[in-house]
């Protein structure tokens, strides 16, 4: 086993807002040497200022990761901590959705966390120690109209951490993954800025209004079971320092109330939960 330097190494994805952010400051605080990265460094000036280092990756680019990874392991030959936060919402019924899009969503959302856990677990396993932290979504346990796209790659993640937890214990890896529910950061602007504009003649067109509606009022800041990026970064560090840590952490009141009601309750009871919630044909 390698000898590990005084600071561990944490790779954190997606850290030019939200989620991402909050967590590279959490982990800086906490006495890791961070590596913040995202697609340009301007946008994470905040966390080189206060000491991270920071690093340009865009996780669907193959050369783009290897760089990163690359620039991480000089410090100790491995990281000790990935952070796969880096991601968005593509929202709107499913025949709608331009395959191309539903093609980038899957890109970002599941191959660039696949691909970086590639590139991180050689060192890792040499180390004989490392965490994978993979920022789902309670979106991974549920269904829910107009964002059947965004809750399969989260349903993807939730697989992938099942398989990947087991195949690299033996090597003193833990994968962990994170199920926030309704966060309070840009992603409903985001989600809601996906969704397909076909026109009022489309057969969608009330429902889509609808979903909008009900995006912006699910994550409304202060809304009910609303939490703030810094809940979710408290838990990575959780994850990160504990000396067991859990195999996932649900965040949040509606994870973990709609995590439990989603395994207990028949289809026919949820679909209809989720029409009265977003109506098709007529307006909220």
């Amino acid at each position: 086993m390698k000898e590990l330097g005084s600071e561990k190494v944490a790779l954190v994805t997606g850290t030019s807002s939200g989620i991402g952010n909050a967590t590279a400051k959490a982990l800086f605080q906490a006495g890791f040497h961070v590596v913040a990265t995202a697609r340009d460094v301007k946008d994470i000036k905040d966390l080189a200022d206060l000491g991270c280092e920071t690093a340009e990756l865009d996780v669907t680019d193959n050369a783009s990761a290897k760089k990163a990874v690359k620039a991480a392991e000089k410090h100790n030959g491995s990281i000790y901590l990935l952070v796969n936060d880096a991601g968005y919402g593509q929202y709107g019924p499913v025949e709608e959705i331009p395959l191309d899009d539903i093609r980038q969503q899957f890109e970002v959302n599941v191959f660039g966390l696949i691909r970086l856990c590639q590139l991180v677990l050689p060192g890792m396993r040499e180390a004989g120690v490392g965490r994978i932290v993979n920022i789902s979504s309670v979106a991974g346990e549920i269904k829910q109209p107009g964002s059947g796209i965004y809750h399969a790659t989260k349903h993807a993640v939730e697989a992938i951490d099942g398989a990947l937890r087991t195949e690299v214990e033996a090597f003193g890896i833990d994968v962990i993954g994170i199920l926030p529910g309704p966060v309070n950061t840009n992603f409903d602007e985001v989600a809601v800025a996906s969704i397909p504009d076909t026109g009022r003649n489309s057969p969608y067109y009330i429902f889509k209004e609808n979903l909008k509606k009900t995006t912006r009022e699910m994550l409304k800041p202060g809304g009910t079971g609303v939490s703030e990026p810094e809940d979710i970064a408290a838990k990575v560090v959780e994850a990160a320092t504990a000396e067991s840590p859990s195999t996932r952490y649900h965040v949040g009141l509606m994870s973990k109330t709609m995590s439990v009601i989603s395994g207990i309750v028949p289809d026919s009871v949820w679909d209809a939960a989720m029409k009265h919630k977003i109506p098709v044909n007529e307006k909220k």
